[in-house]
């Protein structure tokens, strides 16, 4: 069975939260105090695991507001609080064909809901018509025999008739035998979904496993069935993680021999570190070690006495190893969970997982190692909910799983009236706070994906783009080398840029190498940058690199007649004020950059001129390619310094 949709109502904030579908794993996004854990907490009331048993509490659950009214609001019916759809799978329909007959279950969804105080209600549709054929057939009743039953239309008929009857035949009797022992179609068809209905389990974020356990205490807790407590909570992850490590309890307990006990403490302790490790890329220097020893008097109680179970976390970097309580509130909740989970995945009776805020005491990137032990290891096995208010642990790439939780109110002149919590499919919420973590996560996958592509050419600014790209098409029309297409050109700002966008970009695996301008006091930087980790070897360079000058920026690969060409028609520039290559030469003295020149230059002309900028020449040259067209000295030249740079990053294409 597959939970397709659900439904809460009268349960605490969640007065009616309107349906919403579920996926195989779907996000509950909310901000505090929306009603994130009610709709869980709800759900998990359906049909709890006995591992996180739940009960409809009428006092406890039932909206506070309208206790009072209760009885009047619900007349003799108790209130619903949870309704679900589900779409039974091939082997539900072949149990209930089986039972009452193939054909006899319209369609594949059954909906399934729960009252205070009463146990789960299942409605389904059947064709009595075909289960009554079935029955008849399964006896073999001849048509005579059928014929003083036809008056009843109901397997529930069917049994009030056959019981009114003085004188049944062989295979009457058999019929009546077997409707008496496994009941009506109806009762049937729910005792197998209510024993094919899965579970739900609900795990908080405040589960967390104790780092020791004293053994005689904990067998006696499980012995009388009371390590299930909340107080016990700790303990019961502890003997939980033994199991999960391949050693129990019992295990611990009966083993007499010094070599066998750290034999098995040993193998139990590589694989929990194994298994942990797959999911917790924080650190890969760290070990997982189980030890079993006396008590120490000193020890507080109950450590001093009898035998104590320890985990220890091992940091093979520092050569140094802590108590496992000791560790962060992130490692300590991710090792629980996951011990948790670890056992459930394996359960041969189906499992919907509740999980309330998981991760929040994770790093960025621990969640994202939890939202892949979902994927992987959770997911093909169990439906997942969960809540979260954390950029990190919305799915960017599936926002069709993510659901909106929202607390509403109406305003009523200055009243603030509660209409309760709503879950959405509309991920575009009207509350700015609910869809934060959705800009978030949205905002952190668009900065790994905008602009780059797996070989990403970093340049100084869009005007570096448009000009590269101009010189590349004049090449290419030429059958000569321009810039390869696998190259994406990305604007990073600067030299100073460069190091935190590699830095930004380095999850991505990209290829990426960077082509700057070169001014005075740029070459430490360009050294420093050099020398870095920052970028392979030999993937940047500088303009000045092409160009045989101490500096030298994008605009110069032209030729100074060629460049003069571009910013006259690119500004408009009076015939009377027009730049020539001598009036743009000595604009500027002190430098041979022509972007310095045309700034100093452009400072002297009348203000009916505009101020000149980097990215309007480049705009203009993209949307009048000719002027790259003639065949003179200075194109030539243009291209030639052109086709060099092409040529040198393209060798650094894989």
């Amino acid at each position: 069975m597959l939970l397709e949709r659900a439904h809460v109502t009268n349960f605490r904030s969640a007065m009616d939260t309107g349906e919403f579908a579920i996926s195989q794993v779907t996000c509950l996004v909310g901000k505090n105090e929306a009603g994130k854990s009610a709709v869980l907490m709800a759900l998990a009331a359906l049909n709890p695991h006995s591992a996180t048993p739940a009960v409809l509490d009428k006092e406890r659950d039932y909206p506070r507001a309208s206790l009072l009214k209760y009885d009047e609001l619900h007349l003799s019916a108790a209130a619903v609080a949870v309704s679900t759809s589900w779409k039974l799978e091939g082997s539900d329909l072949a149990a209930i064909a089986l039972a009452v007959g193939p054909g006899a279950f319209r369609g594949d969804r059954v909906e399934v809901s729960r009252s205070y105080g009463e146990a789960p209600e299942f409605q389904f549709d059947l064709d009595f018509g075909v289960v009554l054929k079935f029955l008849y057939s399964k006896h073999n009743l001849d048509e005579s025999e059928v014929a003083v039953l036809s008056t009843a239309g109901t397997t529930t008929a069917l049994i009030e008739t056959l019981n009114g009857m003085t004188a049944l035949s062989e295979r009457q009797q058999a019929l009546k035998a077997d409707l008496a022992k496994n009941g009506s179609a109806t009762g049937r068809v729910k005792a197998i979904l209510a024993k094919r209905l899965p579970k739900f389990m609900y795990f908080s974020s405040y589960d967390r496993m104790d780092g020791a356990i004293q053994i005689e205490q904990t067998r006696q807790l499980i012995a009388n069935d009371t390590i299930d407590n909340d107080a016990h909570r700790g303990q019961k992850l502890f003997a939980e993680f033994l199991e999960y490590a391949g050693v129990s309890i019992d295990e611990i307990a009966g083993v007499q021999t010094y070599e066998t006990f750290n034999a098995k403490l040993q193998a139990a302790s590589n694989n929990i570190t194994d298994q942990i490790l797959e999911y917790w890329t924080q650190n890969p220097d760290l070990n997982v070690a189980v030890r079993v020893e006396q008590a120490r008097p000193g020890d507080p109680a109950p450590f001093n006495s009898g035998t104590i179970a320890r985990a220890r976390i091992e940091n093979r970097l520092h050569r140094v190893d802590t108590p496992f309580s000791e560790r962060s509130a992130g490692f300590v909740w991710f090792f629980s969970f996951l011990v948790k989970f670890a056992q459930v995945k394996d359960e041969t009776s189906p499992v919907v997982l509740l999980l309330d805020e998981p991760g929040l005491t994770l790093h960025g990137k621990a969640q994202a190692d939890l939202l892949r032990f979902f994927a992987e290891k959770l997911a093909p096995h169990h439906q997942i909910i969960y809540s979260t208010h954390s950029p990190f642990m919305v799915p960017a790439d599936d926002l069709a799983s993510v659901r909106i939780v929202e607390d509403q109110v109406e305003l009523k002149g200055p009243r603030r009236v509660p209409i309760g919590t709503k879950v959405r499919e509309d991920v575009l919420g009207r509350d700015p706070d609910t869809v934060f973590p959705l800009q978030g996560a949205l905002g952190y996958e668009i900065s790994q994906s905008l602009f780059v592509g797996k070989n990403t050419l970093l340049v100084e600014g869009p005007g570096d783009i448009l000009y590269l790209q101009a010189l590349s098409d004049a090449l290419n029309r030429r059958q000569r080398t321009g810039l390869d297409p696998r190259w994406v050109l990305c604007p990073a700002g600067g030299i100073d840029k460069i190091r935190p966008f590699v830095s930004l970009f380095s999850a991505n695996q990209l290829n990426v190498a960077a082509l700057s301008d070169e001014a005075k006091g740029d070459k430490r930087k360009i050294e420093d940058l050099k020398r870095s980790d920052v970028l392979k070897a030999g993937h940047f360079y500088s303009i000045a690199d092409f160009v045989d000058a101490a500096e030298a920026d994008i605009e110069d690969l032209f030729d100074p007649s060629i460049f003069v060409s571009i910013i006259n028609a690119a500004f408009q520039v009076p015939e009377s004020h027009l730049l020539t290559t001598k009036t743009l030469d000595e604009a500027d003295l002190n430098t041979t950059r022509l972007l310095k020149k045309a700034e100093a230059a452009f400072n002297v002309l009348p203000d009916t001129v505009p101020t000149f900028d980097h990215f309007t020449p480049a705009a203009w040259l993209i949307r009048n390619p000719k002027v790259l067209e003639s065949k003179s000295p200075a194109v030539a030249k243009t291209l030639e310094r052109a086709e060099k740079v092409f040529a040198t990053f393209n060798a650094l294409l894989p």
